[in-house]
């Protein structure tokens, strides 16, 4: 059996890029969860992690003896582990693409990152709104994000095909900012964004992150603490 650690569902994306491949793709794992907390040296969290990884990240998936860290690392082990399911496109060119794209996902878009982290269970529209009048990094990645989903092969269909594949799991997280701050959808990719927010597994995440409760101060720029209000 796989072990999957990953984070707070309301607040870690890359925790859920990793977790909705293995969802999706009906692969069985066992789910460990470690609360975010301030993530110092000696906190919780990086001591929990940390004796499972020694980056003292998440996610990390651990298969027997053997310990990966990173979400890209961790799909393409399970993309290995588990060829038949076709993790990846069968179709070599979009597989290249769907690489690509996952790729310039994992290591770039740091307008939005860092403008607009993940929180699941806040409606953060107001803020959204006035970030895109005064954030020209957040406006280029939202543009440079839209046109990617905007090329894909089938209007109906997922980023590199009639399937699901890793590269849709790396901009789920995506689509939750986008909902979650209010920002605008171009009109040929509302039907794509739906059709993700639509997915059992990702629908199974977003209700758990809602029942957490769990206000994690770091990853809060725009609320206060229930108990500052």
């Amino acid at each position: 059996m796989l072990d999957l650690y990953i984070g707070n569902k309301n607040y870690s994306s890359w925790s859920l890029r990793v977790w909705l491949v293995a969802k999706v793709f009906e692969i069985p794992f066992q789910e460990h969860w470690i609360a975010f907390d301030d993530f110092k040296a000696c906190s919780p969290f990086k001591q929990k992690i940390s004796e499972v990884h020694a980056a003292a990240k998440v996610p990390v998936l651990t298969d027997g003896e053997v310990s990966i860290g990173d979400s890209f690392a961790i799909c393409e082990y399970l993309a290995e582990l588990y060829p038949e399911k076709q993790l990846w496109p069968e179709n070599r060119v979009a597989r290249a693409r769907a690489r690509s794209i996952s790729a310039e996902m994992h290591s770039g878009f740091m307008g939005i990152r860092s403008a607009c982290p993940m929180n699941i269970e806040a409606d953060l529209s107001v803020v959204g709104r006035d970030l895109c009048q005064l954030d020209p990094r957040l406006n280029a990645d939202l543009a440079r994000i839209q046109a990617i989903w905007a090329e894909r092969p089938m209007q109906d269909g997922f980023l590199c095909g009639a399937h699901f594949s890793i590269a849709d799991a790396f901009y789920a997280p995506v689509i939750l900012r986008l909902v979650g701050y209010g920002l605008a959808i171009d009109a040929v990719n509302r039907a794509y964004v739906q059709r993700i927010l639509g997915l059992p597994a990702l629908q199974q995440w977003i209700a758990e992150a809602k029942q957490e409760h769990c206000f994690v101060v770091i990853d809060e720029p725009y609320r206060k603490a229930p108990s500052e209000e």
